[in-house]
């Protein structure tokens, strides 16, 4: 056999044969993975199928059959990815695609049915504006933004920075008036752990939450000493949103924040709400600052997320249950061993016996950290304040059970409404 034999053109006849019984084999498999591939639609896309493709299989069946039996029952069926995972994806990619309206909000749509949030939605347009610039990812915001308002989603709230005595940090603000009320996070969060009860506070309320020094983008901000420090920047907060008086909550590391700016300057408040807290140092303290400076962030996810979240909630695996995880890994190490130091440093049992505004000292049942005993005797030393349990609650209850959280605020603090103002704590 000579050599030109083996570099010689297959004959044409036999080359468009094959290409003619790969193509037919490709479209009898896809057909046979149809009800395969109609599943998984159902299940990435919680639509039917069948309605949400009848235009395409009117026009073009094949077409359709091609959809769910290749890629629905093939590349997106994987287990490599978890559905969420698949639609914030997509919802990427078509955003960078560009002029791809009505498959993006679709998958828009699916993303939301997997768990997907506003927030995250969002954030997804602000990272395509990076890569695939700003007409695109404008264009996607405006998409996105109808799915979300055809939904029911809440609009966020609005954002500004503000210079306090040594360094900038961020405040969201949601209401347009009613009584002014300053929410104050946990340690090793930012003003993101209030947004699942924000835009519900925010009725009859104007509601601001605000970066802690040393968290969110207040990260670049000078470690407090203390837990006065934090309540004088409390205090500048207040001052920088022109609030002589306001009504102040703070879960855990806010509410020892709260109750140390009571004992400095108990004129400023309309009332003091504490969640998740203690009035006196742990001896625990000491030993996360240490956890943190000899092992780093990532072996402090574990232990966290098992003190704040109940079981349940780990294995949802929701946004509350995200967004910690990812705060705590961002978390600076200097700057979280320095908070719980700052931490060891609250004195405040018995210094607020008199404080005189509305209180509302609020457990949750389920906190193995700050528990009801604890909650308990911090309402005691507080002379007047009330004292509420949330059933089934753990330390993190603005990220585990936001409804609950809303209802007891609700019935406590006072609200605008159409008749004029609402009197619960006070005005």
């Amino acid at each position: 056999m000579d050599n030109d034999q083996f570099l010689s053109t297959p004959d044409e006849s036999m080359t468009v044969g094959r290409s003619a019984d790969l193509l037919g084999h490709h479209q009898r498999h896809a057909t046979s993975r149809g009800p395969r591939g109609a599943a998984q639609f159902a299940r990435l896309m919680h639509r039917d199928p069948d309605q949400a493709l009848a235009v395409v299989r009117s026009s073009s069946p094949q077409m359709g059959e091609w959809l769910l039996g290749g890629a629905f029952a093939g590349p997106l069926s994987g287990s490599d990815l978890t559905m969420a995972q698949r639609e914030l994806a997509t919802v990427a990619v078509l955003a960078a695609l560009g002029d791809t309206g009505a498959q993006l909000a679709m998958h828009v749509g699916a993303a939301l049915g997997q768990g997907i949030t506003a927030t995250e939605l969002r954030a997804v347009a602000e990272h395509v504006s990076v890569y695939a610039g700003f007409p695109r990812a404008l264009n996607a915001l405006a998409v996105i933004d109808r799915v979300l308002r055809e939904a029911g989603a809440d609009v966020p709230p609005a954002l500004r920075q503000v210079l306090l005595s040594d360094h900038v940090t961020t405040v969201a603000h949601a209401g347009t008036s009613g009584p002014p009320v300053v929410l104050v996070h946990a340690l090793g969060l930012d003003w993101r752990m209030w947004e699942p009860v924000l835009a519900d506070l925010a009725v009859g309320r104007t509601v601001y939450a605000y970066d802690l020094r040393g968290h969110g983008s207040a990260a670049e901000a000078a470690p407090p000493s203390s837990m006065t420090d934090l309540a004088i920047d409390l205090f500048d907060v207040m001052n920088a949103l022109g609030l002589d008086r306001a009504h102040l909550v703070g879960l855990s590391y806010g509410g020892g924040i709260v109750q140390t700016a009571a004992t400095i300057d108990r004129d400023r408040f309309a009332s003091m709400t504490l969640m998740a807290t203690t009035n006196v140092a742990f001896e625990a303290f000491e030993g996360r600052a240490r956890s943190i400076e000899d092992q780093g962030m990532a072996a402090q996810v574990a232990p966290s997320l098992v003190r704040w979240f109940t079981a349940d909630a780990l294995a949802v695996n929701g946004w509350g249950v995200r967004y910690a995880r990812d705060a705590v890994l961002r978390h600076d190490p200097e700057h979280a061993a320095a908070a719980w130091r700052a931490f060891k440093t609250i004195d405040v049992k018995g210094r607020n016996r008199g404080f005189g505004a509305p209180t509302l000292v609020l457990a949750g049942e389920s906190d193995a950290s700050t528990t009801p005993q604890v909650m308990s005797g911090i309402a005691a030393d507080i002379a007047g304040a009330q004292y509420a349990e949330m059933p089934g609650t753990p330390h993190m209850p603005t990220l585990e059970r936001p409804e609950l959280v809303v209802k007891a605020l609700n019935a406590f603090l006072p609200r605008e409404s159409g008749g004029g103002m609402s009197s619960n704590a006070g005005d």
